[in-house]
C-alpha cells in the first residue's frame, strides 16, 4: 500500500531516500521480467519467423521436364525433391530454395541447367509445399538434404559429381552438407553469415545468441571447407546485406566473389551473366 500524505511528510530525507530505492528497485525488476518474457517468447516463436512458407496449397502436378523424387529422413519425415534428370551429365547440381518459396519456383533455373549439360534436383523443405506436415528446424532441413543426397549417392551419383547450390535459406543448408563432405562445388546466392547476425541486425535489443536456437553459421564452417566456392551476392539486397555475402566469400579458403550490380534479393537469377556464372563455376 502505498504510504498517505501525512506520512509522506513525516519522512526524513534518510527514509524518503529509502523509499525512493526501494521503489525504483521494484520498477527495475518488473522491467527485467518483461524483458525476460519478451526474450522467452521471442526463443519460442523465432522459427515462425525464420521459416516462411508461402501459404498457397500443396502442388498437385509435377512441372515439365521433372520427375518427383520421395525419400525417408532418418526421423521417418517423408521428404520430396523434383529431379531434373539428364542420363549424359557429368555433374548434377543440388539446389536448396530459400525461404518464402517453394521448388516449383526454381523449375526454370533447372531447365536452362539442364541445358546445359547439368542434371538438377531441387530439393524441398519439410513444411514447405508437398512437405508440409512436419515443422521446419535446422536439424530437419540437414536430415531432409541428407535423404535426398543418400537417394542420389545409391544411384551412382556420389559427392563427386554433385554440386552443392543454396539461395537464400538454402546457402546454411548448403553450406552444411559441404562440411560434411557431399558434394564437390559450392555455390551460394545471397548468403548471410548466420541467422545470429541476421537476428542482431533485425532485432539489435534482443540477444540474438540466445533468441536463435537455428543458426545456420555459415561464417564458422567456411573455413573447415576445401570444396572450391562461388558466392554471389547483389550490391543492393535489400533482405540480406551485401556485406555479409563479401564476408562470407572471404572465409572459403577457396571462396570467388561475384559482385551483381543493382542486384537485390529477388532479381539475381535475371541476368543471364549470373547464371553463366554458376554454371561455369558447376562445370569447373
Amino acid at each position: 500500500m502505498a504510504p498517505s500524505l501525512e506520512a509522506l511528510s513525516r519522512e526524513t530525507p534518510k527514509q524518503r531516500l529509502k523509499r525512493r530505492l526501494r521503489k525504483a528497485a521494484l520498477n527495475l525488476l518488473y522491467v527485467a521480467m518483461a524483458y525476460a518474457l519478451l526474450v522467452v517468447g521471442a526463443r519460442l516463436l523465432h522459427r515462425r519467423v525464420l521459416y516462411q512458407p508461402p501459404g498457397d496449397d500443396a502442388p498437385t502436378e509435377v512441372p515439365e521436364g521433372a520427375t518427383l523424387l520421395t525419400a525417408v529422413a532418418a526421423d521417418g519425415v517423408a521428404v520430396n525433391a523434383l529431379d531434373f534428370a539428364a542420363p549424359k551429365a557429368a555433374r548434377t547440381i543440388v539446389h536448396f530454395h530459400g525461404n518464402a518459396e517453394t521448388v516449383e519456383a526454381n523449375a526454370f533455373l533447372a531447365r536452362e541447367m539442364k541445358k546445359r549439360g547439368f542434371a538438377m534436383v531441387l530439393v524441398e523443405y519439410r513444411g514447405y509445399g508437398r512437405s508440409r506436415g512436419s515443422s521446419p528446424n535446422e536439424e530437419g532441413l540437414y536430415l531432409d538434404a541428407t535423404a535426398i543426397l543418400d537417394v542420389l549417392a545409391a544411384r551412382g551419383v556420389g559427392p563427386d559429381r554433385v554440386v552443392l547450390w543454396g539461395q537464400s535459406l538454402g546457402t546454411g543448408i548448403a553450406t552444411e552438407m559441404a562440411k560434411r563432405g557431399r558434394g564437390s562445388r559450392l555455390a551460394l546466392v545471397a548468403p548471410f553469415t548466420s541467422t545470429v547476425d541476421m537476428a542482431a541486425r533485425i532485432v539489435p535489443f534482443l540477444p540474438a545468441n540466445l533468441v536463435m536456437v537455428d543458426r545456420f553459421d555459415t561464417l564458422e564452417k567456411a573455413p573447415a571447407i576445401s570444396a572450391p566456392t562461388l558466392v554471389v551476392h547483389g550490391d543492393i539486397d535489400d533482405v540480406i546485406p551485401f556485406e555479409q555475402g563479401e564476408k562470407v566469400s572471404h572465409a572459403f579458403p577457396h571462396g570467388t566473389f561475384l559482385k551483381v550490380p543493382e542486384g537485390r534479393h529477388d532479381n539475381l537469377y535475371k541476368s543471364m551473366s549470373v547464371i553463366s556464372a554458376l554454371a561455369a563455376h558447376a562445370g569447373g
